[in-house]
C-alpha cells in the first residue's frame, strides 16, 4: 500500500492533487507547528490584466510558536467567501468553466468551518468528486493512531508508515528531498519515492502563463478529463 501525508493546503496547486490520486491513502498532517503566510490559508489565482494575486481565508491570530496547524481557528467575523468570489469575477469574461467552478465553491463555502483544517478537507474532497476522482482524505488527530518517537524531521512520515498495516511504499512531493534519510525507510522495508509533476502548460487567454497557481485556474480553463490527464504527467524519483 502506497502512502501519501501532507499538510493540509488551501485550493492547492494541481501537484498536490496527482499525489492524492496515486497513492492508496492519504493523510492531512496537522499536529505540527503552525507557519503563518504558508499555503495552509490562502494560494494564489491570476489577477484581471496581468500576474497574480493571494485568495486568502483570514485566521485568529494566536502566538505561531505555539499554536498546531490542527488548532488554527477561522475568523468569520469577516465575509471571506464573498471576497475570495469577488476576486474571481474576472475570469467570468475568458475562462469556459467559470460558472461550474463558481458553482462547486457555493457548495463548499455553504458550510460553515471554525478551523482550518476542516475547511481545507471537505475542499479537497469536493474538488477530488468534481474531478471523479475516488479517494478518502484521513486527518492525522483524528486518526488516534501510536507512532513511534521523532528524532528527526524525516521520522514523521516514517513513524505514520511503521504504525499503519500493509503501507510498504511512502511518496512526498520532491521539494523535501533533501531532507529524506533514505536508507531509514530501506530498513523498514518502505520503498521511498518523489512525485516530481509536469506543470503542463495550458491557455489561460492571456500573453504570459501563470504556473503553478490554485487548482482553481486549472479548472477554470480545462474540463475534468483533461486536468485528469495533466495528474498522470509526472516522473517518480
Amino acid at each position: 500500500m502506497k502512502l501519501g501525508i501532507m499538510q493540509p493546503y488551501f485550493l492547492p496547486y494541481i501537484g498536490y492533487f496527482s499525489l492524492i490520486k496515486h497513492v492508496d491513502n492519504f493523510i492531512l498532517f496537522d499536529t505540527v507547528q503552525f507557519i503563518r503566510h504558508g499555503w495552509i490559508e490562502r494560494n494564489r489565482i491570476l489577477k484581471p490584466n496581468k500576474g497574480w494575486q493571494y485568495i486568502q481565508v483570514p485566521l485568529i491570530k494566536k502566538d505561531g510558536r505555539n499554536t498546531l496547524i490542527k488548532d488554527v481557528e477561522i475568523n468569520n467575523n469577516e465575509n471571506w467567501q464573498n471576497k475570495i468570489l469577488a476576486q474571481l469575477k474576472h475570469y467570468k469574461k475568458k475562462a469556459p468553466n467559470y460558472f461550474k467552478v463558481i458553482s462547486l465553491l457555493d457548495d463548499i463555502f455553504s458550510q460553515r468551518y471554525e478551523d482550518i483544517v476542516s475547511l481545507n478537507k471537505v475542499s479537497l474532497e469536493k474538488i477530488l468528486l468534481y474531478l471523479g476522482i475516488e479517494k478518502k482524505i484521513k486527518v492525522f488527530s483524528k486518526m488516534d493512531l501510536q507512532i513511534d518517537e521523532v528524532n528527526a524531521p524525516d521520522e514523521w512520515a516514517l513513524n505514520v508508515c511503521k504504525a499503519i498495516e500493509g503501507v510498504n511504499e511512502y511518496c512526498n512531493p520532491p521539494g523535501g528531498q533533501g531532507f529524506f534519510d533514505k536508507s531509514k525507510y530501506d530498513k523498514s522495508g518502505i520503498k521511498l519515492k518523489f512525485q516530481k509533476v509536469t506543470l503542463t502548460e495550458y491557455s489561460q487567454n492571456r500573453d504570459k502563463f501563470e504556473a503553478g497557481l490554485s487548482i482553481l485556474d486549472v479548472m477554470m480553463f480545462n474540463s475534468a478529463d483533461v486536468i485528469c490527464e495533466m495528474l498522470q504527467e509526472f516522473e517518480l524519483v
